[in-house]
């Protein structure tokens, strides 16, 4: 099934499933690849949102319809349950041990959706506020923690292991969940703008002026002003790279949408010019309005040009070169490369510098790390 046969009944129920106005769709639905496509944009729940908008006679078989309802309760809504209860029962150990942690990408985005359980949450990032090795020695020094919710002490694993061999931040394992505990926003060896990025990341980050209560904890939120940038440099970064997804469009519509008034879009788009993002961003802001039916008053601008938004939009659902890696290190090696020659016109898109400067500061990160290549 060609991409171009279900683009537009796709995008139509991603509009139900967010309470937006469509097209009418056409009376034959080819339901299986609409599935898949839903699956691989991480918007299986919200698709479904849209097909419980359609008349009887409108939705898919039953048999399907029901295992599509089984996966979204098993894979959304039952697992951002245990998300939810993870990220609170590691902000009571924080909390106790003194240190203040505040929640990145996942979970803060998920607060701005309509429906924050059909929202797909993976990981846990986290923020530390500069304190990152001295929680993570807090944390492996400990064989115990306190289960907020009970108030016992419970067990964890013998010890816990914590993972160094990433970049901008460590990585370990808690209650089922991969959090990632970030010492830096951004891998400050990637690219030369991302050392100047860091510090004004560095500087937003020190703000714990925004906080929820999850499980009884607090659990602090990036300010409107460093989650507008992180949002998009985070968005720039999977793009250029290799790919994006709409869930991650989404992430940043729900934002705005939420958040408008409370941005300094001046400083922001000085911030997209300084750092070459603004084209990128412009073609996101378009797909919103245009396919996603958000309202256009909440962007601060949307001009664009249609055919650079048309192959963005394209490249989003049906990318020419996935995140996927190959088998073996020599293989890998060369679909990197490839992926990376061929992903020459987003990169030129979405940053400033000479592709060749960003290739060797590439290499030269990857060496430093090589669990990364």
């Amino acid at each position: 099934m060609r991409l171009s046969e279900i683009k537009d009944p796709f995008l139509s129920l991603v509009c139900l499933g967010i309470g937006h106005s469509r097209d009418v769709l056409p009376e034959q639905m080819n339901w299986g690849a609409i599935e898949n496509l839903a699956i691989q944009q991480g918007l299986s729940a919200i698709v479904l949102d849209g097909i419980e908008k359609l008349p009887d006679d409108c939705r898919p078989p039953q048999l399907l319809l029901l295992q599509w309802i089984g996966e979204v309760l098993s894979c959304y809504e039952n697992h951002y349950v245990e998300y939810e209860k993870a990220i609170g029962q590691l902000a009571y150990f924080y909390n106790n041990h003194g240190f203040k942690m505040m929640v990145l990408k996942g979970y803060a985005c998920s607060l701005d959706w309509p429906n924050p359980k059909h929202r797909p949450c993976g990981d846990i990032d986290i923020w530390l506020f500069g304190k990152q090795k001295e929680a993570d020695a807090a944390l492996a020094a400990s064989s115990k923690f306190q289960d907020s919710s009970t108030c016992k002490a419970t067990k964890s694993s013998a010890s816990f292991k914590i993972d160094s061999s990433h970049h901008h931040h460590t990585v370990f394992e808690w209650q089922g969940f991969t959090v990632e505990n970030h010492y830096d926003f951004v891998n400050v060896h990637a690219r030369k703008s991302s050392a100047e990025l860091e510090r004004i990341f560095k500087r937003l980050g020190m703000d714990y002026s925004h906080d929820v209560e999850v499980k009884g904890e607090k659990v602090y939120l990036p300010s409107p002003n460093l989650h507008a940038l992180f949002l998009i440099r985070h968005m720039v970064s999977h793009f250029a790279a290799a790919e994006i997804t709409l869930r991650q469009v989404l992430d940043w519509a729900f934002f705005v949408e939420k958040h408008a008034k409370e941005v300094d879009w001046k400083w922001l788009e000085e911030m997209l010019v300084k750092f070459h993002m603004k084209e990128f961003v412009s073609c996101i802001n378009a797909i919103c309005v245009e396919d996603l039916g958000f309202p256009i008053g909440i962007f601060p601008e949307v001009r664009f040009v249609p055919e650079l938004k048309e192959r963005v939009l394209k490249d989003i659902l049906d990318p020419e070169y996935t995140a996927a890696s190959l088998r073996g290190f020599l293989p890998r090696l060369i679909y990197k490369y490839k992926r990376w020659q061929g992903n020459a016109w987003k990169q030129k898109m979405c940053y400033g510098e000479s592709r060749w400067s960003a290739f060797w500061s590439s290499i030269w990160a990857k060496i430093l790390k090589p669990a990364s290549i």
